[in-house]
């Protein structure tokens, strides 16, 4: 294949076009869409998504999850940015839920043991709606694309009620864990005063319901 060269003029078109970012050309035009600006701009929106992420934390945390980088003196940090990258990229390539539902449960579960409301522990969802429209406000406009960013603004939509379904499941979790160490507490204290003797002293006399700690 021989050399190929732009003319001055052509440079400056082909600089510009690479700025910011293009899918293919047809007919001698250019066409973008917004998933070739979002494949472009990956870096910038999900560093933009995951501050906004820690900014939800208090100051000192929030400032301590950004600063340190190592992933093992900072884990909570390294598996938000590793599950908020495969979430991004899942929602461009339209995976199935399963996959959506394994990557917010490594952010959900870390949140849902916080002191987050629920809809504090999952609003980080609707951050990614911010993060887009922050580094490609201008160039959706520029190119007409409202349209394709509502649909994908959709999916983000959809992705909070999977994220709160994760919550939910998570909560429950907890809530099952926590009982069951209130009653190996409560069965632990009854044994120490010989109160588990006496309930199964009454439950050979009777033959109603019994009783289980």
């Amino acid at each position: 294949m021989g050399n190929f060269y732009l003319d001055k003029e052509n440079y400056l078109v082909y600089k510009e076009l690479h700025q910011i970012g293009f899918l293919y050309l047809r007919s001698g035009g250019l066409e973008v869409t917004l998933k070739s600006l979002l494949k472009e701009r990956r870096s910038a929106i999900l560093e933009k998504w995951y501050h906004l992420l820690l900014d939800t934390y208090p100051s000192m945390t929030s400032k301590y999850l950004k600063k340190q980088k190592d992933r093992f003196l900072n884990p909570v940090a390294y598996e938000f940015r590793e599950a908020m990258g495969g979430i991004y990229q899942a929602l461009l390539q339209d995976v199935d839920d399963s996959e959506l539902i394994f990557l917010l449960d490594r952010i959900v579960r870390i949140r849902a043991v916080q002191d987050f409301a629920p809809s504090e522990a999952i609003g980080f969802v609707f951050s990614l709606k911010r993060a887009i429209r922050e580094e490609l406000g201008k160039d959706v406009g520029k190119n007409g694309l409202a349209n394709e960013l509502l649909d994908f603004e959709s999916k983000i939509d959809r992705l909070s009620l999977l994220a709160f379904d994760v919550y939910v499941r998570c909560r429950e979790q907890l809530y099952e864990i926590r009982i069951k160490d209130i009653k190996n507490k409560i069965s632990g204290l009854l044994k120490a005063t010989g109160l588990v003797y006496e309930i199964e002293q009454e439950e050979l006399k009777f033959k109603g319901d019994k009783v289980f700690i």
